[in-house]
């Protein structure tokens, strides 16, 4: 009889646990006593619809611009988790709400962000990225950083479904669609933000072209251009005209006026004062073209510019702490 006691409660213990852990899809992070700290990365992927960054180079200070990214998404999807994987971080690294990295402890303090190492050979398991991992040497992939994070956004939206976004993306306002590519002009797909439910049959397909097609000598061919011919290889694609957004093969091609409403050749735009600021009323969230910057610009405090009031408004915290509190001090900046 004592044995049949233990029994049971050890089975209501357990099922309290995953109860309270299937909940963090709905009240989430923000209502249940949980510490998120006690869910592994497994558990929390498990629960879907989440939020993905990547940053596959060594560093683990993250710059404003990416601070700001991952805040603006943890803000506007509240109810999902916001994961940044990061390439240098491993199981062993001790980094929390109490590191020294300023962006790192802000991040970690939010209730739906999470932060976990990028482990690629595990991400590629089960798909057919993991033969062309093991086989791709990259000290010989100039583009290697750009070209590995093409792959992981792959995989990670492949097992777990969600949302991927670039750390230059400003979110503004909840994507509805689930499915979904972002048109950078007509007839042209970005990789730099997509979404699709787990297991989704564009996905796996663009996985195989990934390998197939592989040529790491040209810049974007694994990105948007492999975005742009599994798309085309499914759909005719015709021009934009106005702010409609096409639709195919049930995947929602958003018009470019929903990420894309200054043009990379304009990016500079983000950096100015505009004597009138644009509204971006048909857009969900804004790219800031930071492969064009490269350091040239950065958001800076009392300047009155474009991204100084997006920073304001939609990544409040890492202005205040990684923008104005960087007055007069030296460091890394987007």
């Amino acid at each position: 009889m004592m044995k049949k006691i233990q029994i049971c409660l050890c089975f209501f213990f357990v099922s309290g646990i995953l109860y309270e852990i299937s909940l963090l899809s709905g009240c989430i992070f923000s209502c249940i006593p949980l510490s998120k700290h006690f869910l592994t990365p497994e558990q929390v992927l498990n629960l879907g619809r989440s939020i993905f960054f990547l940053e596959t180079t060594e560093r683990l200070e993250p710059p404003p611009l990416v601070s700001c990214s991952v805040e603006s998404a943890a803000r506007i999807y509240p109810d999902r988790p916001v994961i940044l994987f990061m390439k240098g971080l491993n199981n062993e690294t001790a980094l929390d709400s109490n590191s020294s990295y300023a962006a790192f402890s802000l991040l970690s303090s939010m209730s739906n962000v999470f932060i976990f190492p990028l482990q690629m050979e595990t991400l590629f398991e089960n798909t057919p990225l993991l033969q062309w991992y093991k086989e791709v040497n990259p000290e010989q992939e100039k583009n290697w950083v750009h070209i590995s994070s093409d792959a992981s956004r792959l995989a990670l939206i492949w097992k777990y479904g969600g949302i991927y976004m670039d750390t230059d993306v400003i979110s503004i306002r909840p994507i509805p669609e689930a499915s979904f590519l972002a048109a950078q002009k007509s007839q042209f797909s970005s990789n730099g933000i997509f979404g699709f439910p787990s297991y989704h049959k564009f996905v796996w397909d663009c996985m195989n072209n990934f390998v197939l097609k592989y040529n790491g000598k040209i810049w974007g061919n694994q990105g948007p251009f492999l975005m742009t011919r599994m798309l085309k290889a499914i759909c005719n694609l015709t021009d934009f005209v106005g702010l409609e957004d096409h639709s195919c093969q049930n995947i929602s091609f958003l018009n470019p006026q929903r990420f894309y409403p200054i043009p990379y050749p304009a990016w500079k735009k983000y950096y100015e004062v505009w004597n009138k600021n644009p509204n971006f009323n048909h857009s969900y969230a804004l790219h800031l073209w930071n492969f064009m910057n490269r350091n040239q610009k950065a958001v800076v405090a009392g300047s009155n510019t474009l991204a100084e009031k997006l920073y304001k408004t939609y990544c409040p915290t890492t202005y205040k702490d990684l923008i104005q509190g960087m007055v007069g001090r030296i460091g890394p900046w987007d």
